[in-house]
């Protein structure tokens, strides 16, 4: 885990160690441990790297690395199965002169090229000058979990890890009004439609699942998507009880692979059923037999507080629980920062609460803290998902739909915190509109909003009102919306709050329920077995049944780290506050 900096410029003066060091210095947090930087000016590429050790913690696993006096590297993540790669590329003859994730990384890409991105069970963002070729190489992981930022001009190419290594050479930053337009009046935090696309103009991310091959001039020659689902290869009919047994195998399998580390490894535990599954897995599979270290953010005398039910997690597994109490002021005291390290707006101020989180776990000795995130997204943890489960239902069998609605209701009758009545209503509407219907009713109120609300911004209204993003809030099957959910939704917006917030306090965040060959098992099954008989996420729950303790499998509310006051900044709206922050 690291931050990476790199330029290709034939510009001798843009193209010094100075540039490179001071785009690694605005990143130090990502990698407190070393740094490094290496130019070629013969090949006109330079590289930098912030280093956060936790694989290989001795001077060997140290970047730029350089392999077969061909390959130069910068990496950021983990490659979780370097292990078993390793050991297949040592029968095809490579030899290994340090214990890292890295050179496997670059000797499985001397072996196969593009083609290794196939193999890697991880999160990742790397750079691989190939002298031979006289190409970079950049890929990023499948879902996205690891940033890359890149700039380009007509003689030079830029990349990092997050923008402010790019502003700190001279990149332009200015603000892209259409994203801004999306945000401001719709809360859109990204262009589903275009995940390249940031709040600035000219600075794009590498999408998630893509690589490109950058020339010796700057110049982009190929991108290409790597890997995709699709959502349409489901299975009519399974085995339940085989397909739970696999399930409980891939989960198993992923944390397994995430616990992989020669740091202190800790794990996030809200009360919710994916990171109670991670943790009560971990002391299933009593690992080492050490005990956990569980990180949790509370709210004492709040509706939504979950201390009840981390508890419950604590009295049954071998953990030592460590708490924080973000309160108003304690997240507005450290909003300013968090808008320093998210570089982007927002939506709530959960993401405080989050950060509190991180930073509790690094104080307490902990550097790599598994995480529940992403199970939500596409195993319909989201009560808005299961409309187009609804959808999907009514119009392959009928008699089924009335059941399960029927089952829906009576579950979520006592729920007071997701409200049964109001999910109903939405769900009636997704039925009789389309997307572009509700895309046009929300423009028409965001323009009435212009004329009634006086912190509307009118102008940037005027401008822009013809390119608001398109969403999706329904689909005709539910593997349709789930897919739209991990891979186009708010799965990207909260994979990076993550990282920043993470790597804000030098803490390397791995999630087991991101593990490529887990979603794909779950995307080819059937509707009914992520949400049945009233539940949203109903294989997880069955697989864990066993393991967690009931209270939590069978919740019926959906809350997170969801703190009061959580769309407030001393009076203003936190949508203001950041835009003004920003200077957008």
């Amino acid at each position: 885990m690291c931050g990476i900096v790199g330029i290709v410029s034939r510009n001798k003066n843009i193209l010094t160690y100075q540039q490179i060091k001071m785009m690694t210095d605005a990143i130090e947090h990502r990698g407190p441990d070393g740094d490094g930087q290496w130019i070629d000016e013969t090949e006109n590429v330079g590289l930098g790297h912030r280093r956060l050790s936790i694989i290989d913690l001795s001077d060997a696993g140290s970047q730029p690395m350089h392999y077969l006096d061909r390959y130069s590297i910068v990496f950021n993540g983990e490659i979780y199965n370097y292990l078993e790669i390793r050991d297949f590329l040592s029968t095809k003859g490579y030899v290994f002169r340090s214990d890292s994730d890295t050179e496997v990384l670059m000797a499985n890409f001397d072996y196969k090229k593009e083609k290794c991105l196939e193999d890697f069970d991880g999160m990742f963002a790397f750079a691989i000058w190939d002298k031979q070729e006289q190409k970079l190489f950049c890929a990023r992981d499948r879902f996205g979990e690891k940033p890359f930022y890149y700039y380009q001009n007509n003689e030079s190419f830029y990349f990092g890890s997050e923008m402010k290594a790019l502003w700190r050479v001279d990149v332009p930053r200015k603000t892209n009004g259409r994203m801004l337009f999306n945000y401001w009046h719709f809360g859109y935090i990204n262009n589903s439609n275009d995940l390249s696309e940031t709040f600035y103009e000219d600075i794009y991310q590498l999408e998630p699942s893509h690589y490109m091959f950058i020339d010796s001039n700057g110049k982009i020659v190929k991108k290409h998507k790597y890997w995709d689902i699709d959502h349409r290869n489901q299975l009519d009919f399974v085995d339940f009880r085989e397909a739970k047994e696999t399930f409980f195998r891939l989960f198993e399998t992923s944390i397994s692979r995430r616990l992989r580390s020669d740091v202190a490894v800790g794990t996030s535990l809200s009360g919710g059923l994916d990171s109670s599954s991670t943790v009560c897995m971990i002391n299933h599979m009593k690992v080492n037999g050490v005990e956990q270290k569980t990180f949790s953010a509370r709210f004492p005398n709040f509706v939504k507080d979950e201390s009840v039910y981390i508890d419950k997690v604590l009295d049954t597994v071998n953990a030592k629980g460590i708490s924080c109490f973000p309160t108003t002021e304690s997240m507005l005291n450290n909003v300013d920062k968090i808008i320093h390290h998210q570089e982007e707006p927002f939506g709530t101020l959960s993401i405080a609460a989050q950060y509190e989180v991180m930073k509790l776990a690094r104080e307490n000795g902990v550097i790599v803290l598994l995480d529940g995130q992403g199970a939500d997204e596409y195993l319909c943890g989201y009560h808005g998902l299961i409309d187009s489960f609804f959808i999907e239902l009514k119009s392959k069998d009928k008699k089924l739909y009335r059941e399960q609605l029927k089952t829906y209701k009576e579950v979520h009758s006592s729920n007071k915190i997701n409200n049964i009545s109001r999910r109903l209503r939405n769900n009636f509407l997704k039925e009789m509109l389309s997307d572009a219907q509700i895309d046009k009713l929300l423009g028409i109120k965001s323009g009435i909003d212009n004329y009634i609300k006086k912190d509307a911004k009118k102008d940037l209204y005027s401008k822009y009102k013809n390119e608001q993003f398109d969403r999706k809030y329904s689909a005709s099957s539910l593997n349709e919306m789930l897919y739209h959910a991990t891979f186009r939704g708010g799965l990207q917006e909260l994979l990076r709050y993550a990282d920043r917030n993470s790597m804000a306090h030098s803490l390397e965040v791995r999630l087991p329920f991101l593990s490529h060959e887990l979603v794909e098992f779950v995307f080819t099954l059937p509707s009914i077995c992520k949400v049945n008989n009233g539940f949203s996420k109903f294989i997880l729950r069955e697989a864990m049944n066993e393991i967690v303790p009931k209270d939590i499998v069978w919740r019926k509310d959906k809350i997170g780290y969801e703190p009061p006051n959580k769309n407030d900044v001393n009076g203003i709206t936190l949508k203001k506050y950041l835009v003004n922050s920003f200077k957008m």
